[in-house]
C-alpha cells in the first residue's frame, strides 16, 4: 500500500501530537512514543485556525452521519464493527431512529480553534527507536486540529393518520429558522400553526463537545443552547477537543516498523453498511408494530415480534463480531478481502436478508390490519386476553350464554421464526466467516389469511357475529367477547358458543337476518309469510309492527309466534291505516337481526254518504279525494323529509286560519305550506301581519288567483300599497307546495319547486306576529324550516337536477309504482266493471315531456288498448286501438299538470265510458270502444313518478274505497 499521510476524524478520542496509532485496528497506543515528551511539546508548531459552520440534515443514514463527522470509509468500517469507541459529539453516530414513523432533522454546529503539528526537527530526532521493533503501531500522529462540535437531534413521531412526508418538510423548515432567531420569544412570531404544533411535541437530544449546565430536551431549550454555543470555548479559554488528526506512516521513519498492508475497499464498506442499515430498519418497523394497540390485545403476535427482535439482535451481534475479527487481518495482510466478501455472501444466503425480513414484517402488517378491521366495528365487545378472563364471564351467575368471536390461527407455528431459530443454532451461523455454497434451507409458505376459503369464512363469521351482537346487545343474559383461542380445525375465525360455563360448540352459527316478509291482505285479515333464518336453527319468530316508518324512533309492537311455522295471521289492525312490519328469527340463545320492513294497508271501506247519487257527478269523488289527500298529503316532497326538516308543524288546519304565536320571523328561515286547491276553488291568500289581523298592517300579502295571477302587496296606514303581479302556477284541483323564504332583502317565493318572485321588504320582519290564511284552499301542512340554506329543500332546488326525470325523488317511497326509467306493466287485481274507480297519485318531473296510462286486454303481444291516456305539455290525447289499428284521437285542449308538482287522477268506469277526473276536476268522458269485461291489465310509461295507485268500488249509495296501497 502507498506510504501516504492519512487525515482522520478524531471522533472524541484523546489523540495528541506524537501519539502512536495502529491503522490495522484503528486504535491508539497510550504511554508509548518515539520522542521525549517535554522536548516534543517545546518544539510544537502552534497557530490559530478558527472556523465556524452550521449544517442541517434530514437523513438518519449511517452514510449521512459519517459525512457530517468527516469519517472516511476505512474508519467507518471500523466503527460499524465496533473496533472504535467514540466519545463527545461523535456519540451521535450511535443515535438511530426507533420508529419508522419518526421524522428527524439534525443540526450540527462546529468550530475550529487551534492547529498543532510536529516540526521536521522532531521527526528526525527519534529518542526511542526500539518502538519500531515492537510493531504495535503503524502510524504516528504528527498534527491535530482542535475545536468542538454539537449535534442537536430534533425528533417528531407522527401519528398513523398524519402525513409523514408533509411533517418532515415542516420540521425541516422549522429547524432551519433557528440560526436566524436572536431574541427569546421571536421564534413563535415567525412560525405558522403547524410549526408551533411541531415545536410543542418534538423531542430534542444533544450530543456535544461543549459542557452545558443542562442538556436541552425541548425546542425552547435548544434555542437557548444555540445562542450559548459560539461563546462557550472563549469564555472558558479552551481550545476544545481534537477534531481531526494527521497520521504519518512509521515506515517512512524506519523500514522495520509495522505497516498497513491494505485498506478495505469502498465497495465492501458500502455493502457492509447496507446490511447494517437493513437490520436497523427492520428493528424500527418491528418496534412500531409492538407499540400498535392491537398487539397489546393479541399477545400471540406480540410474542412473535419479540422473538423476531431477539433473533435479529443476536444475528447482528454475531455478524459484527465476525467483521471485527476479519478487518484487522485484512489490513495486516494476513488474509485477502475475499474473507470479508465471504461473510457478506453468507449473509445473503441466510433468512436474515432484507427481502426475507421485510416479507415477514409485511405479513405481520397485513395480519394486524385484518385484526384491526375485524375489531374496529366491535368496540363495545370485550376482548378476552386469557383463559382466566374468559372464566370470569363463564362463571358469572348473571350470564347464561357467552358468544365468542375467536381468531383461531394466531398461534399457528410461524415457519419464518422456526427457520431463523434453527439458523442461529446451525454450523453455518457458527462459521459466518467461512465460505458456504448453499443457502440455509427456508421454505416460504403462504400465511393463513391469504387463503380465499379462509377469508370468505372469516367474512361470514364476522357478519354473523356482528349481526347477532347488535340484535341481542340489550339482553343482559348474553355476553359477547373477542378472543384468540387456537383451533386448527376451524382456521381463521370461528364463533364459539358457551352455555352453562362450558363450550357447547366451537363452530356456532347464530340466526341471521331473514328475507322480506310476504304480506297478503284479504277480507280484513293480514297473513304474514316468513322465511327461516339462512343460518342457525329457527325455533320461532318475533313479529314487530307499527304505524310509523322504520326511520323514526317509535317503539314496535312485538308478538312472538309459538313455533317455527312460516305463516302467521296478524290481527287487531285498523282498516285504512298504513303499517310497517318486520320480523326476526328466534333461536334457543337469541334473536336475529330484523328483516327489512314492508309497508302495507289493511283493505277496508271508507263510507262517504252523498245527498244524491249520480255517476256523472264528480262531487262524490272529490269527497273521497279530499279524505285521502287530507290524510296522506299530496306534496312533491317525501313525507319523511317534511317530518325531519319542518318544525312547528300544524296539520290540517281549519280555513280561515289565524296563528299569532309562530315565534317571530328571522332572516334565513322559511315558512312552508302544503295543500290542495278544491276543484271549484278560485282564490286563496296567505298574509303576514304586523299586529292583530283586524287592526294590524300586512307586511306581506300573497294572493293566488287560480288560473290567473299571483298578487304580492302590503297594507299600511289603512290602505293597500303598490301591487306586484306574476302568473299563477297553481291550477284548480291541484296540490301545491309553497315556501316563503325570509331574506334580508325580502320574501322569496317558491311554488312547486320553482322560484317565482322576490318581494322586497316594506316593513321590518320583527314586527310580524300573525299568520292568516283564507280562501278556497285545503291546507294539509303548515310549518317552519329553521335553516333554509342548509335544508334538503334548498339543496335539491339548487342542485340543477331537482325533480327531473333522473332524480331520486322516490328514494323515501318504500314501494313506488313506477318512474321515468322503469315503467309499470301488470295485471289488475280486480275485474273491471262499471262502478269501479282507479286512483293514481304522483309527481310530474320538472322536465316532463309526455306520460301515458293505458288499460289493455292482455299482457301478450297483440293486445287491444281500451283507453290510452297520453298527457302532453299543453293538452291530453285520448285514444284506443283494436287489432293493431288506432282509432280517432280525442283531445282535451288544456293540461292541469304542473311541472314539478304533485297530481292525482280518478278514472271512473261508467256504463257508457271512462270518466276522467284530474286534480278533482271532472274534465272528460271517453266512450267505450273495447268491451270493458275484456280489460284486465294496465301499463304506465313516460315522464312520471307514480307513487300510489288504488282502486275504489262504487256501491248503491256509498262508495267502498280501497285506500291507495303502495304496490
Amino acid at each position: 500500500m502507498d506510504k501516504k499521510i492519512i487525515e482522520m476524524a478524531a471522533l472524541g478520542r484523546a489523540l495528541y501530537p506524537g501519539m502512536l496509532y495502529d491503522c490495522r485496528t484503528d486504535s491508539f497506543i497510550p504511554g508509548v512514543t518515539l520522542w521525549d515528551r517535554n522536548s516534543m511539546y517545546d518544539n510544537l508548531d502552534v497557530h490559530d485556525q478558527t472556523k465556524t459552520f452550521v449544517k442541517l440534515v434530514a437523513s438518519d443514514s449511517i452514510s449521512e452521519k459519517a459525512n457530517l463527522l468527516d469519517v472516511k470509509a476505512s474508519l467507518k468500517a471500523s466503527f460499524l464493527c465496533g473496533l472504535v469507541e467514540v466519545g463527545g459529539s461523535a456519540k451521535y453516530l450511535h443515535d438511530t431512529k426507533s420508529s419508522a414513523r419518526q421524522s428527524r432533522v439534525t443540526m450540527q454546529y462546529s468550530q475550529t480553534t487551534k492547529f498543532e503539528q510536529l516540526t521536521m526537527k522532531e521527526l528526525g530526532n527519534i529518542t526511542y527507536p526500539q518502538v519500531f521493533e515492537q510493531k504495535s503501531a503503524t502510524h504516528v500522529i504528527t498534527a491535530v486540529q482542535y475545536g468542538a462540535s454539537a449535534f442537536l437531534v430534533f425528533d417528531y413521531i407522527s401519528a398513523e393518520n398524519e402525513n409523514k412526508q408533509e411533517i418532515e418538510g415542516n420540521l425541516y423548515a422549522t429547524i432551519k429558522k433557528i440560526p436566524t432567531i436572536s431574541i427569546e420569544g421571536q421564534a413563535s412570531l415567525t412560525m405558522n400553526q403547524n410549526e408551533k404544533n411541531l415545536t410543542e411535541n418534538m423531542n430534542v437530544t444533544f450530543y456535544g463537545d461543549y459542557e452545558l449546565e443542562e442538556n436541552p430536551t425541548t425546542y425552547t431549550e435548544a434555542l437557548r443552547a444555540c445562542r450559548r454555543l459560539p461563546t462557550l470555548l472563549k469564555e472558558r479559554k479552551s481550545k476544545g477537543v481534537p477534531v481531526t488528526v494527521w497520521l504519518y506512516p512509521l515506515t517512512l521513519l524506519n523500514d522495520r516498523a509495522a505497516k498497513l498492508v491494505r485498506e478495505i475497499s469502498l465497495n465492501l464498506v458500502t455493502k457492509t453498511e447496507n446490511v447494517l442499515e437493513d437490520l436497523g430498519e427492520v428493528q424500527r418497523r418491528s418496534n412500531d408494530f409492538i407499540t400498535n394497540p392491537i398487539v397489546d390485545v393479541f399477545h400471540d403476535i406480540k410474542n412473535r415480534l419479540l422473538q423476531f427482535q431477539e433473533l435479529v439482535g443476536y444475528y447482528k451481534s454475531s455478524f459484527l463480531k465476525e467483521l471485527a475479527k476479519v478487518l484487522p487481518t485484512i489490513r495486516n495482510g494476513e488474509v485477502e478481502e475475499k474473507d470479508l466478501q465471504n461473510i457478506l455472501n453468507n449473509h445473503y444466503l441466510t433468512a436474515f436478508t432484507n427481502t426475507h425480513m421485510n416479507k415477514w414484517l409485511d405479513d405481520i402488517s397485513a395480519e394486524l390490519n385484518i385484526l384491526s378491521s375485524y375489531t374496529s366495528g366491535l368496540k363495545d365487545v370485550k376482548v378476552v386476553r386469557s383463559l382466566g378472563s374468559l372464566n370470569s364471564f363463564l362463571f358469572d351467575p348473571d350470564v347464561d350464554v357467552v358468544v365468542c368471536l375467536s381468531f383461531t390461527s394466531l398461534k399457528n407455528e410461524d415457519p419464518y421464526i422456526v427457520t431463523i431459530k434453527d439458523f442461529v443454532k446451525s454450523n453455518m451461523f457458527a462459521n459466518l466467516g467461512q465460505q458456504n455454497v448453499n443457502a440455509f434451507p427456508f421454505q416460504a409458505t403462504q400465511p393463513w389469511f391469504t387463503s380465499r376459503d379462509i377469508s370468505a369464512s372469516m367474512r361470514q363469521n364476522l357478519s354473523l357475529f356482528t349481526s347477532f351482537f347488535k340484535a341481542n346487545i340489550n339482553n343482559k343474559r348474553i355476553k359477547f367477547i373477542i378472543a384468540a383461542f387456537s383451533d386448527p380445525s376451524n382456521p381463521g375465525t370461528s364463533i364459539q358458543l358457551y352455555q352453562n360455563s362450558s363450550l357447547k360448540t366451537p363452530k356456532f352459527q347464530p340466526v341471521s337476518k331473514p328475507s322480506l316478509p310476504v304480506v297478503e291482505t284479504s277480507e280484513g285479515k293480514v297473513l304474514l309469510k316468513f322465511s327461516k333464518s339462512p343460518t342457525g336453527e329457527t325455533i320461532r319468530f318475533r313479529v314487530e309492527y307499527r304505524t310509523t316508518p322504520p326511520t323514526d324512533a317509535a317503539a314496535w309492537t312485538v308478538i312472538n309466534t309459538s313455533d317455527a311455522q312460516t305463516s302467521f295471521t296478524l290481527t287487531g289492525l285498523k282498516s285504512g291505516e298504513q303499517y310497517w312490519v318486520q320480523y326476526r328469527a328466534v333461536s334457543d340463545v337469541g334473536v336475529s337481526e330484523a328483516s327489512d320492513a314492508v309497508s302495507f294497508s289493511l283493505l277496508g271501506k271508507d263510507h262517504v254518504t252523498v245527498d244524491k247519487w249520480d255517476l256523472s257527478m264528480p262531487s262524490l269523488f272529490n269527497k273521497i279525494r279530499h279524505k285521502i289527500m287530507s290524510s296522506m298529503g299530496m306534496s312533491r316532497w317525501s313525507l319523511s323529509t317534511i317530518k325531519s326538516e319542518v318544525t312547528n308543524v300544524v296539520s290540517s288546519p281549519s280555513i280561515p286560519y289565524t296563528d299569532t304565536n309562530r315565534g317571530g320571523l328571522k332572516s334565513g328561515m322559511a315558512l312552508y305550506f302544503q295543500g290542495v286547491v278544491p276543484a271549484a276553488g278560485n282564490v286563496f291568500e296567505i298574509n303576514l301581519i304586523a299586529g292583530q289581523r283586524e287592526v294590524g298592517g300586512v307586511a306581506f300579502h300573497l294572493k293566488f288567483c287560480i288560473n290567473d295571477a299571483t298578487i304580492y302587496n302590503s297594507y299600511r296606514n289603512g290602505k293597500w300599497e303598490g301591487e306586484e303581479k306574476t302568473s299563477c302556477p297553481i291550477s284548480k284541483g291541484s296540490a301545491f307546495d309553497v315556501f316563503l323564504v325570509i331574506k334580508t332583502e325580502g320574501y322569496e317565493i317558491y311554488v312547486n319547486g320553482q322560484r317565482r318572485y322576490l318581494f322586497k321588504h316594506r316593513m321590518p320582519i320583527e314586527k310580524v306576529t300573525t299568520l292568516y290564511i283564507g280562501g278556497d284552499v285545503i291546507m294539509n301542512v303548515i310549518g317552519t324550516v329553521p335553516n333554509w340554506n342548509n335544508s334538503t329543500f334548498v339543496k335539491e332546488l339548487n342542485s340543477g337536477t331537482s325533480r327531473v326525470k333522473h332524480s331520486n325523488i322516490q328514494s323515501d317511497v318504500p314501494q313506488a309504482v313506477c318512474n321515468p326509467t322503469k315503467g309499470y306493466f301488470s295485471k289488475l287485481s280486480v275485474t273491471m266493471k262499471p262502478g269501479m274507480a282507479l286512483f293514481f297519485q304522483g309527481v310530474v318531473p320538472s322536465d316532463c315531456c309526455i306520460f301515458e296510462i293505458t288499460f289493455v286486454t292482455s299482457l301478450r303481444y297483440g293486445y287491444d288498448n281500451a283507453l290510452h291516456f297520453s298527457a302532453r305539455e299543453d293538452h291530453i290525447v285520448l285514444n284506443s286501438s283494436r287489432d293493431g289499428a288506432w282509432g280517432n284521437e280525442e283531445l282535451i285542449n288544456w293540461c292541469p299538470f304542473v311541472k314539478g308538482a304533485a297530481f292525482d287522477i280518478f278514472v271512473l268506469v261508467k256504463p257508457e265510458g271512462y270518466e276522467i277526473i284530474l286534480n278533482g276536476l271532472g274534465c272528460y268522458t271517453f266512450k267505450h270502444r273495447v268491451a270493458i269485461e275484456k280489460v284486465n291489465s294496465m301499463y304506465i310509461a313516460g315522464d312520471v313518478f307514480i307513487n300510489n295507485f288504488g282502486i275504489s268500488e262504487v256501491e248503491n249509495v256509498s262508495v267502498s274505497t280501497t285506500v291507495p296501497v303502495k304496490i
